[in-house]
């Protein structure tokens, strides 16, 4: 049989409470637990034990030589016990510590930049890693806490949770148009320098989709600039070297201020996905929930929610 089991441990608090309290009824009272619960629960702790631990007369109770000696004992490693549990409720609701995301580097500049220093004085007690990575890495071999990434995930062991979802737009510049006109519809593309972005997967370029309601188009695309991260296709769209494909968060002050020009508003009606990567589907800890709090607080605001 286990001497440290669960009736052990409530015997060991009453111990506690009639040794400060000097009696069993104001032990009782302390514990809002009868008087004779009390005096079972003693029993029951010195039968465990082979000792008495209380001489008992019908005027006092005092603590026998064993029992003051154990007393002195235990008394500490229960002190020690509640201070564990305090800290441990209180870390429940407190975000601190190392939180390691594994996040998408368009996703990171474009949408994060801005809040992420409140955030970060809002909660003095974290340690924030991003790893800006084009490819997500295995969460569990890097250590991390949380993965943020566009498009739908691949089957694994991971919980996934969608973010938000956003509208895949074709744009080009008001430089490019000037030089080589609007294309009317998407099969005019062929006559067009596209940017193709390649798909890291399988080191092809994407194909360009194009969806309106049910329908689907498929359209052949080429042109000599081949890219394999955002920040480049926008770079290289804005400077006039050709249409791109690209996702409109974090484009719409481009489309706003006339930088870029959706060329065909009609045909877009295709949505790719952020979702959020995590290991266990357990309740999050504090610091990784403020932290997807605070990236959906972000992404609405640049929805203009």
């Amino acid at each position: 049989m286990e001497i440290l089991d669960e009736a052990t441990f409530s015997g060991l608090r009453v111990l506690m409470a009639v040794a400060d309290a000097g009696s069993f009824a104001r032990a009782a009272a302390l514990l809002d637990v009868s008087p004779s619960a009390v005096s079972r629960a003693i029993s029951r702790l010195e039968a465990r034990l082979g000792v008495r631990l209380f001489e008992r007369t019908t005027r006092s109770v005092a603590l026998s030589e064993e029992g003051l000696r154990f007393q002195r004992q235990v008394a500490p490693l229960l002190e020690g016990l509640q201070q564990a549990t305090a800290d441990a409720t209180s870390g429940a609701s407190t975000v601190r510590g190392r939180l390691r995301v594994d996040i998408d580097p368009l996703f990171a500049a474009l949408v994060l930049g801005q809040g992420l220093a409140s955030f970060l004085a809002a909660h003095p007690g974290l340690q924030l890693e991003l790893l800006r990575r084009e490819q997500p890495g295995d969460l569990t071999a890097d250590g991390c806490d949380l993965s943020l990434r566009f498009g739908q995930p691949r089957a694994s062991s991971m919980v996934s949770r969608k973010l938000m979802q956003t509208r895949i737009v074709t744009v080009a510049s008001p430089t490019y148009l000037r030089r080589h006109g609007k294309p009317e519809t998407p099969h005019d593309l062929a006559q067009h320098q596209c940017i193709q972005f390649r798909n890291p997967h399988d080191g092809l370029p994407f194909a360009w989709e194009f969806h309106r309601g049910r329908k689907k188009l498929v359209v052949a695309t080429s042109g000599q600039l081949l890219v394999n991260d955002a920040a480049t296709l926008h770079s290289t769209c804005l400077g006039g070297a050709g249409i791109a494909q690209i996702i409109e968060l974090g484009a719409e002050r481009w489309l706003a201020d006339g930088k870029l020009v959706e060329i065909f508003p009609g045909w877009s009606d295709e949505r790719f996905p952020l979702y959020a990567l995590y290991p266990s589907r357990r309740l999050l800890p504090p610091k990784t929930q403020a932290f997807l709090e605070f990236v959906i607080g972000e992404i609405n605001r640049h929805h203009g929610k």
